[in-house]
């Protein structure tokens, strides 16, 4: 279990310097992201962003649980 959480803590490591370094890249304005924008008023859900990111996320744990087990 404890091999799993350093694993983890290092991939949100690395994915945390990857989005530092390259915050000019707009990877989450996917189409299908909702944005709305007002004159006081700004929404952003982003609905798409959500679903890959979840879809990369479970297959990252998935391999660490295959390998790790």
């Amino acid at each position: 279990m404890g091999k799993i959480f350093i694993i983890t803590g290092l991939i949100f490591l690395i994915l945390g310097l990857i989005f530092y370094l390259f915050k000019d890249f707009s990877l989450f304005k996917l189409p299908g992201d909702i944005y709305i924008e007002k004159e006081n008023f700004k929404f952003y859900f982003p609905i798409t962003s959500s679903i890959i990111l979840s879809i990369i996320f479970s297959l990252i744990f998935y391999i660490v649980n295959r390998f790790f087990k």
